[in-house]
């Protein structure tokens, strides 16, 4: 029998579905609004509406094929309870037990977990991606915010409530750059796609550089793709964000192996699309930062997971890795 399931990853805008074989080939996908009227049993019978279509197209309803069950990346994801935890870019208020709804639902599948983003992420590098046959390794994910999964020992760390594996709100710069959780200077505010952003902007004023190709972009405008395009023209100001964000970064993955001792920190998301631009000062500043014992060991790698399917592949993997306990 040809065994299945099913990756959700729930966005601020989008939710997006697939459903998965077991060697990470997402057979059908597709999407729906992530709603901002706030009723969440009303959103997850769209969600489960969606998914029944989903499997009559790929013929998944016959006796050689079986859907073991749900994973689910969403921020603020608590694996331990299956809920999602006041979060901030979400219209559902206070915790909502996802995994208890999904299971109504579904009562014939297996299996129904729920994690963070950068979570799924992380097991789905372990499932499908780099990091097969790693029993301990990082995972760093570069976008609207700067997210990580912590795996130690073949296992992925939750810590005592669920919530463990926040690298990204490491205080980078004491009193720095207001982050997106309140608080000031952390890894964040510096390294995700609107960090780097920010970059451009503060560089632009200290050189005056009103002949830089980004000078014409407004702040709602610019993004990480744009200040990639500019330092591929040789755009000096591009190219020192690139500097600044590799430095910035390397520093905190520094923190990390001084931390945990992994075999490798694997970056995913949009800024490493940007190749030898971001790898090269990142790791340079890591070996800078780091003590003797560690210098020259930790791989810093890009994710092998598709980048278009990783979200829903990463959360899919939750399921292999709940049959395999």
């Amino acid at each position: 029998m040809k065994k299945f399931s099913v990756g959700i990853d729930i966005g601020g805008t989008n939710t997006a579905i697939g459903i998965v074989d077991e060697a990470g080939n997402v057979l059908v996908k597709g999407r729906i609004d992530t709603p901002s009227h706030g009723d969440v049993n009303r959103y997850v019978k769209e969600m489960a509406g969606a998914l029944r279509e989903m499997a009559k197209s790929v013929k998944l309803t016959n006796d050689d094929s079986e859907i073991l069950g749900i994973g689910i990346g969403a921020p603020n994801g608590n694996y331990y309870n299956g809920t999602i935890e006041y979060a901030p870019n979400l219209s559902f208020k206070g915790v909502v037990h996802l995994v208890a709804l999904l299971k109504e639902e579904f009562p014939e599948y297996k299996y129904v977990a729920l994690t963070n983003d950068a979570n799924a992420a992380a097991i789905g590098e372990m499932v499908y991606g780099g990091a097969k046959g790693m029993k301990n390794f990082v995972m760093y994910t570069l976008g609207t915010g700067v997210g990580s999964g912590i795996v130690v020992n073949g296992d992925l760390v939750y810590g005592h409530d669920g919530f463990a594996g926040e690298c990204g709100h490491t205080t980078l710069i004491p009193n720095g750059r207001l982050c997106g959780c309140g608080a000031k200077g952390h890894l964040e505010a510096y390294c995700s796609a609107p960090g780097m952003k920010r970059t451009a902007f503060e560089l632009m004023v200290k050189y005056n550089a009103s002949d830089s190709l980004l000078a014409d972009k407004s702040f709602k405008e610019l993004n990480s793709k744009m200040i990639f395009e500019a330092a591929e023209k040789g755009d000096k100001i591009a190219q020192e964000v690139f500097e600044l964000t590799g430095a910035y970064l390397g520093q905190g993955l520094a923190d990390t192996v001084h931390h945990l001792s992994p075999e490798a920190i694997f970056l995913f998301g949009g800024p490493t699309a940007a190749g030898d631009y971001i790898f090269k000062p990142t790791i340079a500043s890591m070996e800078n930062h780091l003590l003797p014992i560690f210098k020259n060991k930790i791989k810093v790698l890009p994710s092998k997971l598709k980048a278009g399917d990783a979200a829903i592949v990463g959360a899919s993997a939750l399921v292999w890795k709940e049959q395999e306990k």
